[in-house]
């Protein structure tokens, strides 16, 4: 899809490469929420091979997350687990049913998480900042 040599691929190649661990955290989100939403499109359009394969690649995202938990941090690392372990399911009965108010819950869901990690990140650099 992209050539070697295409500047949008680099940047976000350098993007990726540059980002902490909660920017790449939510640049996750940030793709299994785009996934899901253009996977709502293709539903739409009754274009469900391409609506199957965006859910996948929002499924991979979610299932990347949840294998990457630190189980060490405790609770928080367990409810998180529980969750991606229903968000991952929910994507795929939705995807299997085509069923957009499903896909559209489990979206909600994801941008809810993703504003608690920006509000994580956004506390960690106050701290950091009143720290200098």
């Amino acid at each position: 899809m992209f050539s070697e040599n295409n500047p949008y691929k680099r940047y976000r190649q350098t993007q990726v490469e540059t980002a902490g661990p909660l920017e790449l955290i939510i640049m996750m989100y940030d793709g299994a929420i785009r996934f899901c939403n253009q996977g709502k499109i293709a539903i739409e359009e009754k274009n469900f091979t391409q609506a199957n394969k965006l859910l996948q690649r929002a499924q991979d995202i979610i299932d990347e997350l949840n294998i990457n938990l630190n189980m060490e941090a405790g609770e928080i690392a367990v409810n998180l687990r529980t969750l991606y372990e229903f968000i991952s399911s929910k994507l795929v009965e939705a995807n299997i049913k085509k069923d957009i108010s499903l896909l559209e819950q489990m979206i909600e869901l994801l941008t809810t998480l993703r504003s608690s990690w920006v509000g994580l990140q956004a506390a960690q650099k106050q701290t950091a900042s009143v720290g200098e």
